[in-house]
């Protein structure tokens, strides 16, 4: 059987004043960031902040879609939709 995946929409504010995983946005979630977007910076720490908070490691972690927009679709190996979302809505 193959592992777990999901895919997750996130919606960026680069040179944010923190880190964090603001809550939802539409379908996605609103993710912020201290990084500034240039040199791919922003999305280093987007895939990193979000590593973090699912308890994945960073390999698990691929952009798919959106390295120049705010709109983003990450995937998520090893990890199904319904505890991806429990994750990020309820941190440890």
């Amino acid at each position: 059987m193959a592992a777990p995946s999901t895919r997750l929409r996130l919606r960026v504010s680069p040179r944010a004043r923190s880190n964090a995983i603001v809550g939802r946005h539409g379908e996605g979630w609103k993710v912020r960031v201290t990084a500034a977007p240039e040199g791919g910076r922003a999305n280093e720490a987007v895939l990193t902040l979000l590593a973090e908070r699912l308890d994945l490691p960073g390999k698990s972690l691929t952009l798919v879609s959106g390295p120049s927009s705010r709109d983003k679709i990450v995937e998520l190996a090893g990890i199904d939709a319904a505890e991806a979302e429990r994750r990020l809505a309820h941190p440890r």
